[in-house]
């Protein structure tokens, strides 16, 4: 199953048709698409057996991110060894590097984002995880069941004010608008062959500068929610960034950055992609 917010609307997605659920169950389930998932398993079940139609054909630009107000943003640092290498530390060994983005930051899959004034703004590809039902100490062989679905995400990153100060701001440089792009729909896992073998592609300007698989995670998707939920309970909602492969910016010689009238566009296979425009202040 795919679904997505379609003009801030929750909608069931085929192909390039989308069905709106609100109208579709007959108003039982709302149209915002946050909602849907402290509902999670009675919406699946009701998408099993309900007949939706043909759908009606929708433009990419109004699809906004299919989890777009989380009450936990989670991103995690250091999860691909090669980017690992490429940043300067060692490999993280027990638990791997956790930090937040404000929410503030999220915005659907086709955006102009605008380049913050004086920064080096850089790319990060990464599978995205939206939690589907409460987890709290959940055992690795068992976190695929509190999985709703996977999505694009792109941790766009400034790295003047990530390297600022005593310690490093992960989470404000990883924070402005648009920073944190979701999309273009959230897949069900089981509409994968191998939810944790997903290719990953980012290029700049039609030159492809990142590219991956999710097998070559440090920390799987599984160990990431026990991990997690072992700290603090999951929610419903919650959304995972789980950590980019190497070809940033950061790790060039010379470094790279971002700029404007750039072209970014990230994909995961399966699941589809980003697109930004990047703009000057």
């Amino acid at each position: 199953m795919r679904i997505a917010n379609l003009s801030g609307r929750l909608a069931l997605v085929t192909g390039e048709r989308a069905v709106d659920v609100h109208e579709a169950s007959d108003h039982r389930f709302s149209a915002d698409p946050q909602a849907i998932f402290e509902r999670w398993d009675e919406f699946r079940a009701w998408a099993a057996d309900a007949a939706l139609g043909t759908g009606t054909p929708f433009d990419p630009a109004d699809l906004g991110a299919p989890a777009p107000a989380p009450r936990q943003l989670f991103a995690i640092g250091l999860n691909y060894r090669e980017h690992v290498a490429e940043a300067g530390y060692g490999a993280p060994e027990g638990m791997p590097p956790v930090f937040t983005k404000f929410a503030g930051s999220i915005s659907g899959p086709v955006t102009d984002v605008v380049l913050p004034e004086g920064g080096n703004t850089d790319w990060e590809v990464e599978l995205v995880v939206v939690i589907g039902r409460p987890a709290r100490r959940v055992r690795e062989e068992d976190a695929w069941d509190h999985v709703a679905g996977l999505t694009v995400g792109q941790d766009l990153s400034e790295r003047v004010l990530q390297m600022s100060g005593p310690a490093p701001q992960f989470g404000l440089a990883k924070s402005y608008p648009g920073f944190s792009p979701m999309g273009p729909c959230l897949v069900t896992p089981d509409e994968f062959d191998d939810p944790d073998n997903l290719e990953l592609t980012c290029s700049v300007n039609g030159e492809q500068v990142q590219h991956g698989f999710t097998r070559q995670l440090i920390f799987s998707v599984p160990a990431l929610l026990a991990k997690l939920s072992a700290v603090l309970p999951l929610s419903p909602g919650d959304v995972i960034y789980t950590g980019t492969p190497s070809g940033v910016g950061l790790g060039r010689t010379p470094q790279r950055w971002l700029r404007a009238g750039d072209e970014l566009i990230s994909s995961i296979q399966g699941i589809g992609e980003l697109r930004q425009r990047l703009l000057s202040a």
